[in-house]
């Protein structure tokens, strides 16, 4: 049997953002900065440093502008950003940010939970946040958060992405993310979900952001892989998750990603020894990881010496 792989993938680390506003205890700036510098010495290329959201909101990314303005010199790396509003789109291009990512729901009932608004009126609200970012030359993508299940209204019918990816479309957006954000996705939704987007829309780009809460991310995204997606989203040591999200975990770990991808055959361009230690120092800071295989048995490339005293009994 053979598979039908892309050769390259490029990998979002989005632990800074994702990862730390799930964290209750406040992390310290500079250790912040020191994790996101350190990240960008493993070949990742894209990091999603923070959100500009009010602090009240978050108040563990009450320091976003600190930590944007002392790694902007990173020119190697794209830093991304999470923008619920224009406010918050100002804050990041002044700060110097040069990718925004929307933030939506697929479904009313977590839109009004995370956002106090409807789908419509959260979509109303980016025309103005993609012409303000257009106006100054900053790159804007998409996301659809709980796109493959909601906590509270179920499985969401492809219909209502088409109709949003649609939107995101007429404003100009060419890059969408899909985010599992309750881990409610199985393979086959992902392949019939997929398949029908891509029938429909083949222009543009789009990216998964997966959570592990049921244990089927890698299996999700290995489908994604095989419809040709070639962006993931991904949070070392499986850190993440989301408060409007009942029982929600974290995202698919960064380590445990491209190591899978690379014993295919599919290049990340990160080195995961490299990754690695960025995980295990991130999990020593904060005192517990969100689900990493890698950093409970490392990766296959890690040997170990045989049992002393071996012998056939018999």
């Amino acid at each position: 049997m053979s598979m039908r792989l892309p050769q390259n993938v490029m990998i979002c680390e989005v632990a800074p953002r994702d990862g730390f506003q799930a964290e209750k205890t406040f992390i310290p700036t500079g250790l912040k900065i020191e994790i996101i510098r350190a990240l960008a010495e493993t070949g990742v290329r894209q990091i999603e440093v923070t959100s500009f959201v009010h602090p009240k909101a978050i108040p563990q990314l009450k320091d976003a502008e600190e930590v944007v303005r002392a790694v902007e010199d990173l020119k190697h790396i794209t830093l991304r950003a999470l923008v619920p509003n224009v406010k918050g789109a100002q804050r990041a291009i002044d700060s110097g940010i040069k990718k925004l990512k929307l933030m939506l729901s697929a479904t009313d009932s977590h839109s009004l939970s995370n956002a106090n608004c409807t789908v419509k009126e959260a979509m109303d609200a980016q025309e103005a946040i993609v012409e303000y970012a257009q106006n100054n030359g900053t790159e804007v993508s998409g996301s659809i958060s709980v796109a493959f299940g909601c906590p509270y209204e179920g499985r969401v019918p492809v219909e209502k992405l088409l109709q949003i990816i649609s939107r995101y479309r007429s404003m100009g957006i060419r890059e969408v993310s899909l985010a599992d954000t309750t881990g409610m996705a199985n393979p086959m939704q992902m392949h019939q979900t997929l398949k029908t987007i891509l029938d429909s829309f083949s222009d543009m780009t789009y990216s998964m952001h997966l959570h592990n809460t049921r244990g089927m991310a890698f299996a999700n995204a290995l489908v994604a892989l095989e419809h040709g997606v070639t962006h993931f989203d991904a949070s070392i040591a499986g850190l993440g998750g989301c408060p409007y999200a009942p029982g929600a975990t974290g995202n698919i770990a960064t380590e445990d990603l491209v190591h899978a991808f690379e014993e295919m055959g599919v290049s990340t361009g990160i080195d995961v020894d490299a990754l690695l230690l960025v995980a295990e120092k991130t999990k020593s800071i904060l005192g517990h990881d969100g689900g990493s295989f890698l950093l409970q048995a490392g990766p296959c490339s890690r040997l170990h010496e045989k049992p002393t005293g071996q012998h056939k009994q018999g």
